[in-house]
């Protein structure tokens, strides 16, 4: 694997975490629950979303 696609791989994946980490953060501020799709992006198993205090 090449420097340059490994690189561009791990920026993509820091801005995908940094997006849905916002997204969620916004969805539980708002008193709404964050799709499914950030909660594991962001490794949170959405099946257990509910057990979790603020």
């Amino acid at each position: 694997m090449s420097a340059r696609k490994s690189a561009r791989g791990f920026f993509g994946d820091a801005f995908a975490i940094f997006g849905a980490a916002t997204a969620a953060a916004a969805a539980v501020e708002g008193n709404r629950r964050p799709l499914d799709r950030d909660l594991y992006t962001l490794g949170i198993n959405p099946a257990n979303f509910h057990s979790v205090k603020r």
